[in-house]
Order: C-alpha cells, then structure tokens, then sequence
C-alpha cells in the first residue's frame, strides 16, 4: 500500500452485496486496515479496534461490492477489430505498452483481478514484474503467458505451439517454471487464420499428458473449446474450467446443443462464459453497412454473429439447466471486445438465465473460487483484500448500474473516481 494511505480507513454507503449471492446488507460500513479488510459492519458501527479519528470514505446513494475479476483476457490485443496477424507483427516493447493501456482500462472500470489467457512470449510476465516493483498501479494479474496449441494452431503466435504428450508436458513445465498461475490449452481452433473451431484440436491422450503434469505441479487446467468434441476430450482429460463452452458444429457459426456434454461438463468443470464478444462484433460492424464503401464480409460477419450469439445464449440456458457453473470473462482485446465490458458480460449472463446475483457472483465470489484466490479476494469479508468498488444505485435492481463504478479501491488504495 502507498506510503499516503491511511494505516486505518472507513468506507459507507447505502448498501453492500458481498459477493456471495446473499441479500443485500443496509447501512454497511467496511472497515480497512493496512490494505485488508478488518470487519464489515451494517447500521451504526460499533466501537472497534480503530482510531476514533479514522478517515471515513462516505459513500452515500452508493452500493459496495467487490472488485469485479475478468477471467478472459487477452492483455496485448487492443479490442479495436485490428487483426490477429497484424498485431503480433509489433515488436514487445510496443505489445507491453498496449498491455500496460489495456490493464489500466480494465481497473478504471472497476476490474480489480485479470485472467490473462494468452499473451506475446512473455509480455504478460514483463508487466506483473513491472507492477510487483511498484512501476505501475494495475489490476491482480493471472498469468498462463501463452496457451498450449498445436503446431499451425489457434493462437500459435503467443508462442506456445505443443504436439505429442511428451512435448505437452515439457512445455507445461517450461511454463511452471517461468511462474505462470495456470496453464491455458487450446483444445479446438479458433479466430486464427488457418484454424478450424469446430473441430478438436488435441487427442484426449495429449490433453491428459498436460493435465496430469499441471496438477502434479499445482496449477489449475483451462481448455478452449469452441465445439462439443473438444469439451469432451477436454472433461475426459481432466480439465479444471472450459473456455467458451461452444457447439459450433460448421465454420458459419452453426450450433447443435448436445445434452451428454452439458452434463458431463456440470459434473466436472466451470465454464467462463465470454458472450459478448459477438455482441461487440456486431455493434462495431452493424452501423458501417449502409456506408458506400460496406464491404461484403463485414455483412456476412453480422450475420454469423446475429446467428451466434442466439446461440451461445440458448446454449447457456440449457447448460445452466443441467447443473453447469458459468464464470463472467470477456475475451478483451479480442476482435473488438473492450476492457472496460465486463459489466456488460454480466449483463448478458443474466440474459441467459441467471439471476441478477447470480451473475455478480459470477464475477466475484465465484471467479475467485474458480481461479484459486478465494482467500486473497472476491468477497467482502475479514481478512480479504480490501478490492471493493462503488456504485450508484442497485445493481440488483439494474445492473446496468456496473457500468460505471464511482470509486475503484485495490488493496485499500482508491485508485479511481468519476
């Protein structure tokens, strides 16, 4: 914590959602010690352990709750539509900067913990380095560097290419040893050129050899799925949490829901939920086709995605039926996904069947568990980081009201206002 912080500070507002999906607490009143969160109160505090002269933060009209955690990012792809093969062409000093921008975007709008899945080499690692010597004030950072994929596969680029058990689990090693937090696979293709999503990628054989060997060192498992064959081998391989979760059946976007893989997926693993990607694509593409110079592709890519986010919603439904636990990510950086978008994610897994709690938990509380940093933060409770953040009204009422958060705390450290 910085030297100008308060050893001790109050926060009040209105009311507080802890995280947990219990009801809403009136009156709170957080109190901070050093960073941590020393006891949460509701009505009139009582008279604590705290100096009778302790700032107060009064946060009053405004709900608290935890630092929102976005467990899909992708930190040195801008979110602007430029594509995949050109960014990758800029050199590492330029991919850190465009990291640093994202991640501080992302904070600003009340993203306290980012899951990076897949990064240029070692750009991610180079920015936690960068914050751990207090360079720069950015979000927790949860790194797998780069994802695990086939030679010529999706995502090869970030460096991380992998074929036969053998060099899965060497390279799962390699990444243990460089401090990862978790290792990523991609189990299917992708938005890469030269990929095809709706097939699987990996054999079930590879996908165990990798798995076996992360959790013999202690690291959770992540697979990118995009089509129900690659869920499977990913379930059958042992995989910790899915990525995406798709039924894409054709390249057009086509689905087919298939009920053994919601299940087996309900008993074994998350699910981080990633929907608004195409809703992005569609509003950044949507108005430029009726310009003269509209171009074909851009039409048809609106279309697909018109196609695939009904899709990936009634899939959601219905795996949400069958038992599956949903985690909010938003793939930023991706296409034209945006890091300040988690709210609307949440948004959208309220579309798809949860309730208004239940997508807060999503992204707090239940992010956290999923991830493994339950004990460091997502809650707001004692003894937890002091990640909270503010917002005007009730989220529970219109979670719209997410989408600008008034102050930003990471750590005890407001370090943002609007």
């Amino acid at each position: 914590m910085a030297s100008t912080d308060p050893e001790w500070l109050l926060v009040r507002g209105t009311r507080l959602i802890d995280g947990t999906g219990g009801p809403p607490a009136a009156d709170p009143t957080v109190v901070v010690h050093h960073g941590r969160i020393h006891a949460v109160h509701t009505g009139r505090p009582p008279r604590g352990a705290w100096p009778p002269d302790a700032p107060v933060l009064d946060l009053a009209g405004h709900t608290l709750l935890p630092g929102l955690i976005d467990c899909h990012v992708h930190l040195t792809c801008p979110g602007d539509g430029t594509p995949f093969e050109a960014i990758v062409k800029e050199p590492d000093g330029t991919q850190l900067a465009l990291a640093f921008r994202n991640a501080q975007t992302a904070l600003r709008a009340g993203v306290t913990t980012l899951r990076d899945c897949g990064s240029m080499r070692r750009t991610s690692l180079d920015l936690r380095r960068a914050q751990h010597l207090g360079y720069a004030t950015l979000p927790r950072l949860h790194l797998c560097r780069c994802p695990i994929t086939i030679t010529g596969g999706h995502c090869r680029y970030f460096g991380g290419e992998a074929d036969g058990p053998e060099e899965m689990r060497k390279l799962v090693r390699q990444l243990v040893r460089d401090g990862v937090d978790f290792i990523k696979i991609m189990a299917s293709g992708g938005g890469t050129h030269g990929t095809v999503s709706s097939r699987p990628s990996y054999t079930v054989e590879e996908l165990r050899a990798a798995v076996d060997e992360a959790h013999r060192l202690n690291r959770r498992v992540g697979v990118h799925c995009t089509c129900a064959p690659a869920t499977r081998n990913a379930v059958a391989a042992g995989a910790d949490h899915i990525e995406h979760a798709l039924f894409l059946t054709d390249e057009a976007g086509h689905q087919r829901f298939e009920p053994d893989v919601a299940d087996a997926v309900a008993r074994a693993a998350a699910v981080t939920s990633t929907f608004c990607v195409g809703y992005f694509i569609v509003d950044a593409l949507t108005p430029t086709l009726d310009t003269p110079g509209a171009r074909e592709e851009d039409r048809a890519a609106v279309e697909r995605w018109h196609r695939m986010n009904e899709g990936n919603l009634d899939n959601a439904r219905r795996m949400r039926q069958a038992g599956v636990r949903y985690i909010a990510g938003t793939d930023a950086g991706w296409r034209f996904t945006p890091f300040d978008g988690l709210a609307r994610e949440i948004e959208l897994l309220a579309e798809s069947g949860a309730t208004a709690a239940e997508a807060i938990v999503a992204a707090t509380s239940g992010a956290a568990a999923v991830l493994g940093i339950g004990e460091e933060t997502g809650t707001l409770r004692p003894g937890l980081a002091a990640d909270l953040i503010a917002v005007a009204g009730d989220p529970l009422a219109d979670l719209r009201a997410l989408r600008r958060p008034a102050v930003v705390m990471l750590g005890g450290t407001v370090v943002a206002r609007h």
